[in-house]
């Protein structure tokens, strides 16, 4: 049995006095944590209304589910859209503490999301900028809000410590 590495970040505890963007990324944040310890990679997604209410939120589970698919961002969408009772997300809002890669950002296009904010980019996957942006596909009828840096050094560095020790445990 594969021994799963001990996630040594803490979960965060935001504050919900003022329900702004460090607020919904903590919570994010807090998902990645939660993919961490399911032995998945740290990303997590949370969606927002328009009353700034979460509405979904999910980490990655493509281990568990063995599905490629299975991106934090891709299982949020289908939550948010089941809980609305529609696909058109038009007055959500996406956090996610990474870029999203093309599938995920082609997603986040299609299901019409009003703004999506991620941490940090990835210039060698990101699908909005890092390395295609999705939402500026001239002929797309929908063209989200993307917003990135909120809580980027926390993200990034949940990341990278993660890939490191999976590294040294493989060694």
């Amino acid at each position: 049995m594969k021994k799963v590495i001990e996630c040594p970040f803490p979960r965060l505890f935001p504050s919900q006095l003022e329900k702004n963007d460090i607020f919904f990324m903590q919570m994010a944040y807090n998902q990645a944590i939660e993919a961490w310890e399911n032995d998945e990679v740290p990303i997590g997604a949370v969606i927002v209304n328009s009353n700034d209410e979460i509405i979904a939120s999910a980490s990655n589970q493509t281990r568990k589910c063995k599905d490629p698919t299975a991106h934090a961002e891709m299982l949020a969408i289908t939550i948010a859209a089941k809980q609305i009772g529609d696909w058109r997300l038009n007055e959500c809002k996406l956090y996610v503490t990474k870029e999203p890669c093309p599938m995920c950002a082609g997603a986040t296009v299609i299901s019409r999301l009003k703004e999506i904010h991620y941490a940090f980019s990835d210039p060698k996957m990101g699908g909005l900028g890092g390395a295609i942006a999705m939402h500026e596909i001239p002929n797309s009828n929908h063209k989200p809000i993307v917003k990135s840096g909120t809580l980027e050094k926390e993200c990034l560095q949940l990341m990278q410590i993660f890939f490191q020790l999976r590294r040294v445990d493989k060694a």
